[in-house]
């Protein structure tokens, strides 16, 4: 199945619940008003894009409706769809440039955030990257023997210690590892809990005097993963961790199990945090980097048309 293909069939429930309405409530019209504007800010909000968001999008409509001279309500598909594809802008790759980069992932037990990792790490693997891991959310036991087997099975190295062993001492090592042996990324897993965030800030603190200290030049990625099919409470959680630890990127994982894929939105738009993985699938190849225009396209491309 090619990339596109599969991009859109994760986001199959998120364009029925989005997209779907949206063109159904287009056809009840037969000229473009301010009802028509306030049905489709309504559905948008409904669909998880946030308040802020939507009334951006809504506005950034009228504008183009306007300076158009657009009429035609069966027109706003296809001009919604390029304003959301302008909002999200051209690309969010990861900046892993030196060698080695490092990359921290940060988020909440139950999101995927381990699984998340095995498979960037599938992923660069794949584009000809040695990676490391760095097992260094030493909270739960749990979390070092699953990113254990995600090592085995992508083709990375990884460097662990004990169960509640210093997290910044497991970072050290890994650069120490990935000095040695030449590894162009390094990957460590963070613990993410939000109910001790002083907890958290100086654990994230000490792990980046490391990384100042032992890569003073290395880009860095600092990672939020999130679970989409947690809607706007995703976007909270993104707000707290943006606050707590710097965050860089968001991945955001489930997007083909959920209708509330409009959170890309919300997130780019409103916390202006660039999303730079999605998850649309089980298997290790279905955590794709993100295409913002790809994202657009597979939203608003309706199933009846040929790819």
């Amino acid at each position: 199945m090619g990339l596109f293909k599969k991009i859109k069939e994760g986001l199959k429930k998120t364009r029925d619940a989005i997209v779907g309405q949206i063109d159904t409530m287009l056809k009840s019209f037969t000229k473009i008003d301010e009802e028509l504007f306030e049905e489709l800010l309504e559905l948008l909000i409904m669909g998880d894009v946030g308040v802020t968001t939507s009334e951006h999008i809504c506005d950034e409509l009228r504008k183009r409706v306007k300076k158009e001279g657009i009429t035609d309500p069966a027109m706003i598909h296809d001009l919604l769809a390029d304003v959301i594809a302008d909002m999200l802008g051209n690309s969010n790759e990861l900046m892993i440039n030196t060698k080695p980069s490092i990359i921290l992932v940060i988020g909440v037990n139950g999101v995927g955030k381990t699984t998340t990792i095995g498979k960037i790490a599938a992923n660069l693997v794949r584009s000809g990257k040695k990676v490391t891991l760095a097992a260094a959310d030493t909270f739960r036991a749990a979390a070092i023997d699953q990113l254990e087997i995600w090592a085995e099975r992508s083709g990375a190295d990884i460097i662990k210690q004990q169960e509640g062993s210093d997290p910044a001492a497991v970072v050290f090592d890994a650069i120490s590892s990935a000095k040695a042996k030449g590894s162009d990324v390094i990957i460590a897993d963070t613990a993410g809990r939000l109910h001790n965030k002083k907890h958290l800030m100086d654990e994230l603190a000490k792990i980046n005097r490391v990384i100042d200290r032992e890569l003073p030049d290395a880009d860095k990625e600092v990672l939020l993963v999130l679970d989409a099919t947690t809607g706007q409470n995703a976007v909270n959680q993104a707000r707290e961790f943006q606050n707590a630890a710097g965050i860089t990127g968001i991945v955001l994982t489930k997007l083909d199990g959920t209708a509330k894929g409009g959170v890309v939105l919300a997130i780019m738009d409103d916390l202006k945090i660039p999303v730079k993985y999605i998850g649309v699938g089980e298997q290790i190849d279905d955590l794709q980097p993100f295409n913002p225009s790809d994202f657009a396209k597979a939203l608003f491309t309706k199933d009846s048309k040929e790819e």
